[in-house]
């Protein structure tokens, strides 16, 4: 029971610890969503090439983000139209990895890691005002999106377009590119 309740504790630490990472992860990859347009997605990074993955780790690694975020960010690229590579170049990147395969090739990396697990649970240090700070924008952010009918929004995005379509007016002379035409008139 005592191991249990051990890896219990240390499980604990290790979410506390991460959880600023976490949602600054899924912040940022939702703030890439709302205001990056898919189509500069795809033209930057939709396909395999050298220029879209040269792209896609200047990108990374301008980020350099912790691996949490990383994989958010990842996600949000394919979702946005970004090609498969592109991604895993952008979140490779992202997360240092290469910088920390050269100093590994360079033998700068110590062999031995003078690593331990917490074992005295939660404590308060930079990483506990980080949690309190991101638990703060994540529950303004919610707030927001609350108030501001983001449940509506996602129920209509949802949902199949209702019978007979939009109310969109035709595109040409009629449409919203030309004067108003008396259909679309109310």
């Amino acid at each position: 029971m005592h191991a249990v309740l051990h890896a219990l504790s240390v499980t604990g630490s290790m979410a506390w610890e991460i959880l600023w990472a976490l949602i600054l992860g899924f912040a940022l990859s939702a703030g890439l969503q709302a205001v990056v347009r898919r189509s500069t997605v795809t033209r930057l990074l939709g396909n395999a090439r050298p220029g879209a993955l040269a792209v896609a780790a200047g990108l990374g690694a301008a980020s350099s983000s912790c691996s949490y975020a990383a994989v958010a960010l990842a996600r949000a690229l394919l979702r946005q139209g970004a090609g498969f590579t592109a991604a895993m170049a952008f979140e490779i990147a992202s997360t240092n990895l290469v910088i920390e395969l050269v100093f590994g090739g360079l033998g700068l990396v110590p062999a031995r890691a003078a690593a331990r697990i917490p074992a005295d649970g939660v404590r308060w240090d930079y990483t506990t005002w980080l949690n309190i700070a991101f638990l703060l924008l994540a529950a303004v952010l919610v707030a927001r999106f609350a108030r501001t009918g983001g449940r509506m929004m996602l129920t209509m995005m949802g949902g199949a377009p209702p019978p007979g379509g939009h109310d969109h007016a035709p595109a040409g002379p009629g449409g919203p590119a030309g004067p108003a035409s008396p259909a679309s008139e109310d």
